[in-house]
Formats: C-alpha cells, structure tokens, sequence
C-alpha cells in the first residue's frame, strides 16, 4: 500500500469515529440529567422536532439559544417509541393544559373516563366528527442524532402512522431492530378524502450500526426508556394530544388508517 493510499484510509477511519453515533460523550451527562446528580433539582424535557402542518416539506428543528432551524430531512437512530393517546372533554382552546384522559402504552387510559382504550367510545372512528377520534392518537419517536447525547422527539400525528408501521414491520423482516439502525425521515404532501393537504412522515433505511454503535445506544436507550416510563398525563402537551389530525384515510386505497398496536 503506498504512503498517499494509507494516509487516505487512516483519514476515512478517523472521519468514520468523528462520525460515529458511539463518540457523543459520556453518557454520564444524560443519567445526570433525568435522575440528578449534579442536575438535582432541575427539571429536562427534551427538545422536539415539529412535523409542520399545510402540506410543508421542512421540519422544525430546534437550534441554539432556543432559535428553530428547518430541515428537509432527519438522520437519527429511533431508540424507543410508545403511543401518547390524548382526549379533550372540551375543544382545545390552545395553552398548555393536560388532556382529560391520556396513554403512554396506547392500552390504558389514565384521568377521564379512563379505562381500556380499545374500549373507548372516545377511540373510535368518527367519535371527532369528520371519521377522526376524539381521542388523538399520536406516536413518539426518541432519535438519537449523530455526535448527540441528549435525544430529540417527535410526536407523530396519525396520518404518519400507517408509514412508520410499514417501516417498522419491514425492518422486522430483515431482522433488524429500529435501535440497531439508522433511519432517513423525510416529509410528503399528503391530501384527505376532505381536500386537505397536509404532512406525512416516510422513512428510510441507511445503514446497520456497527458494534460500538449498538453498545452505546443499547445504554442510552435504557435509560430514554427509563424515561418514558416515568410520563404521567401531566406531561402530555398539546402537540402530543390535541392537535388538528385531518386525515384518517389513505386516498389511493381507501383504507381507514388505524393507529399502532
């Protein structure tokens, strides 16, 4: 191998580790930051990416200093995700005021009327006029950016369901796990059988992680789960229960889009 060859490789393996998702730091920083440590006392959320509504192709992305910055595309690990049902008794007047009753897990429902979801009158088509439900089922997504510790979510609206459930199952079939590779989401104009436009949510597959990659993001994804699993329905904002959701039919076949198991 000549001299320029190895000094070109030893360069790609370097750019390969700057890049690499296993090199965003001590994950330390994180476990301080949802369970003390030198952050006691103080409160984190984490930031959210915003799918735009009227059809827009851009994201809104949270930048420094709490600026947003637009992205057509978002390269990340999906480390965990869960449902995030949430019902209104009364039309969303806007503010930050918790749903009546909401779900973490998309089977129980906590506050008013409670209960099993599947058995929700609230959960039904057509219950929100127009074959919407009045209960919104949205889901979260916690990705993992490359070189960051600290994850992004995004909640997606039900109009997007149907694609990441397609992309889930057909990871499923290669054997591969969502926290074990990295994913592409990018947006499309989407119209429901009422004429509105609005955003849809498409996935894609980029690569395998490699093993210090899947050591790093296994950890992570234990304590994101950790996490999620301390949400109470006081937690839940707006975007994640009480945002407009047109659609609910795919206009090429017709299908009734049903939220995910």
């Amino acid at each position: 191998m000549s001299e320029e060859n190895a000094v070109m490789k030893t360069e790609k393996k370097e750019l390969a580790e700057q890049n690499s998702f296993a090199s965003g730091g001590n994950l330390e920083i994180l476990q301080d930051a949802l369970g003390g440590g030198e952050c006691t006392g103080l409160t984190f959320r984490f930031d959210r990416i915003k799918i735009p509504s009227g059809g827009s192709l851009a994201f809104e992305v949270p930048g420094d200093e709490e600026e947003t910055e637009m992205a057509k595309t978002i390269t990340a690990i999906i480390a965990f995700h869960h449902p995030a049902f949430g019902y209104y008794a009364t039309k969303f007047q806007g503010g930050s005021n918790p749903p009546d009753c909401g779900s973490f897990d998309g089977i129980h429902g906590t506050g008013n009327p409670g209960g099993l979801c599947r058995a929700c009158p609230y959960n039904k088509f057509g219950s929100g006029g127009n074959k919407s439900k009045a209960c919104k089922n949205r889901h979260m997504l916690y990705l993992v950016r490359e070189g960051e510790i600290f994850p992004v979510v995004i909640s997606l609206p039900t109009g997007s369901l149907k694609s990441f459930t397609d992309y889930v199952k057909h990871q499923l079939t290669k054997g591969r796990k969502l926290s074990n590779i990295v994913t592409q989401i990018s947006l499309e104009k989407a119209t429901n059988d009422e004429g509105i436009v609005y955003s849809k949510a498409k996935f894609k597959f980029v690569r395998v992680l490699n093993d210090d990659e899947k050591k790093f993001i296994g950890e992570m994804t234990g304590l994101i789960r950790n996490y999620a699993d301390s949400l109470t329905v006081g937690d839940m904002t707006d975007e994640e229960a009480s945002a407009e959701e047109p659609p609910f039919v795919d206009t090429e076949t017709g299908e009734v889009i049903k939220p995910l198991k």
